[in-house]
């Protein structure tokens, strides 16, 4: 089966996005059922919410790596006083989700910046809580990432990012290499990103494997496949593919639920989840 890059498979379907603008909330919606990591991520800001933003008037939310604009449609839609700072490198990321999210820039609910993580500052003490999804797998200088996220966070404020793991190289085959072919590192290992937080200055609050035994499975049957025809089928892989997703979409959905709900001791993702400290004056 011939091989091609992931990057340039994702820019294909955004391309669709691009001509086709009234398909975007299917996607996203899409994207949240078919990708567990996405399962993961709202499960944490929704928690985080509860436990700790919900009664703040205005919660501002840094989305470091953008991308697609999938969180920034789940921040907006599920929390009234969600105000997000997205930022990107890719333009034509940016200017396609400042088109489609037109009305919110209007009101001011969101914004979107041409940005590198690793060389500009972020403004200081900015935002509550900073999301950061499949981004610093791309990234070697990620502790430095991590210091300027942390110094965009008001005190107590928290990171969350997910990566693939340490694990996502072991379990990869011949044919798996293009789907981390573009990364800077395989991934991360529970040991490597707690140590990674502290040298960033975040205090690590939790770290999980996700896409374990039932996850990944279900990863393989609802994603990696369909990919991997369609590299090789093209648009032919969309008449088969509701037949194909009638006999697997169920069992897929029911692993992805059953690995959310498992302590995983080994997946070939991780959700890492940090604090800002608020700094204790001594009293004299």
């Amino acid at each position: 089966m011939s091989k091609i890059a992931y990057d340039p498979t994702k820019d294909r379907f955004a391309s669709w996005i691009r001509r086709f603008p009234v398909l975007r909330v299917l996607f996203y919606r899409l994207l949240d059922m078919f990708f567990l990591r996405s399962w993961y991520v709202r499960s944490a800001v929704k928690k985080a919410y509860r436990k700790q933003f919900s009664s703040l008037l205005q919660w501002d939310i840094l989305d470091a790596g953008n991308g697609f604009g999938q969180y920034d449609h789940f921040l907006l839609r599920s929390f009234s006083n969600a105000v997000i700072h997205a930022v990107d490198v890719k333009e034509d990321y940016l200017e396609d989700c400042a088109r489609f999210f037109e009305k919110d820039c209007k009101t001011g609910r969101v914004t979107f910046e041409k940005l590198d993580l690793v060389n500009e500052k972020l403004p200081q003490e900015s935002v509550d809580l900073s999301l950061c999804i499949d981004v610093l797998e791309h990234i070697e200088e990620d502790v430095q990432v991590m210091k300027n996220i942390r110094r965009a966070l008001r005190p107590g404020g928290l990171f969350i990012m997910h990566s693939p793991s340490h694990f996502s190289e072991e379990d990869a085959g011949e044919e798996d290499d293009f789907f981390v072919e573009e990364h800077a590192r395989a991934g991360y290992s529970k040991e490597e990103l707690n140590q990674k937080f502290v040298e960033a200055g975040l205090t690590p609050v939790a770290i999980h494997y996700s896409y374990g035994k039932w996850g990944h499975a279900a990863w393989v049957m609802l994603v990696k496949v369909p990919m991997l025809w369609f590299t090789r089928f093209r648009m032919w892989t969309l008449f088969w593919l509701p037949f194909y997703y009638a006999l697997t979409l169920l069992p897929g959905l029911s692993m992805m639920a059953m690995d959310m709900r498992i302590n995983n001791k080994k997946g070939t993702g991780i959700l890492g989840i940090a604090r800002k400290e608020e700094v204790v004056e001594a009293v004299k």
